[in-house]
């Protein structure tokens, strides 16, 4: 039902919202090309529209000369919502990656946690079985880090949801009702969570919180989330970082690209708004950039072991 509900959304959105509709029209004539990290493809694709969260100031004292552009006092007239939980509202995202592409929204101006409301990333998945849902830390990726919210964007897009069994490392730690796997995709680091239940899903991503460091200053460890569900069962994805921006995004001349990677970067489809960026990235740029913002396994603290 609440796919149903999102599709409607989404289409009378675009017919009565021209920022959203204009970008969907530009959206299908992106242009992609692939690139090959031991083994591992990722997609490069370059989205203009997209400016607007590459480019974005997220310093303290940028977001705090800014309005929210969550709250609702501060969103376009044209921007509609349907109510999900009771306290998350679902938003058409204007500047779209995947052909549908929402942001979930909490009602209340709090800042962009994830500890507290992994079990509620794993419900909306459960509701929105056509999509994948994701997290971008607040200094992860995410261009409002001062209000809570997650994104859902069309299942299949991600190279990682289907060909991340390929790549299981090691089995970490087993229960009744579900299984914690370190992948083999160096020089990008994922945790999977496999889990038939929410509570089970939980346990194991309280534990993968105990071992992150938290940064000095910063109130949680950071990392980006994907979530999807799909015969009765969650796939959660976790990649650890170790940094917002890679050296390259503040490079001058030739050596920069403008990328900031976010969650659906680390599932396997870089973004990258400027054309110039789309033609010159390299395989070795991308594995550069990824060993930069993603914090390696051997960095976690007390290791990667798991009581059972």
């Amino acid at each position: 039902m609440m796919n149903k509900e999102t599709l409607r959304l989404l289409d009378e959105q675009l017919t009565t919202w021209e920022t959203a509709r204009d970008n969907y029209r530009v959206l299908s004539e992106v242009r992609t090309r692939e690139l090959w990290i031991n083994g591992i493809s990722y997609r490069m694709q370059y989205n203009p529209a997209r400016i607007v969260s590459s480019g974005a100031k997220v310093d303290a004292a940028s977001i705090a000369r800014r309005p929210c552009f969550l709250c609702p006092s501060h969103r376009p007239t044209e921007q509609h919502h349907i109510p999900l939980l009771g306290h998350y509202e679902i938003l058409v995202n204007p500047f779209p990656i995947f052909p549908r592409h929402f942001t979930i929204v909490e009602k209340e101006h709090i800042p962009q946690r994830i500890v507290s409301r992994f079990g509620d990333l794993l419900e909306l998945a459960r509701l929105l079985t056509d999509y994948v849902l994701f997290y971008n830390g607040p200094h992860c990726g995410a261009s409002a880090p001062d209000h809570a919210h997650f994104q859902a964007g069309s299942r299949g897009f991600l190279p990682i949801e289907n060909a991340w069994r390929t790549w299981i490392g090691k089995e970490i730690v087993r229960t009744a009702n579900a299984a914690l796997y370190c992948l083999n995709d160096a020089p990008r680091t994922t945790l999977v969570i496999e889990s038939g239940t929410i509570e089970a899903a939980c346990q194991l991503f309280q534990r993968i919180c105990r071992i992150l460091p938290v940064p000095a200053g910063e109130e949680e460890s950071r990392m980006n989330v994907l979530a999807l569900y799909k015969d009765n069962h969650w796939e959660t994805f976790v990649f650890p970082r170790s940094k917002h921006r890679p050296a390259c995004y503040d490079a001058n001349g030739d050596a920069r690209l403008l990328c900031s990677p976010a969650s659906v970067d680390l599932g396997g489809v870089f973004i990258l708004p400027r054309e110039e960026d789309f033609l010159k990235i390299t395989a070795d740029d991308v594995s550069q950039i990824l060993r930069e913002v993603c914090l390696p396994l051997t960095a976690l603290k007390n290791g990667i072991t798991y009581e059972t």
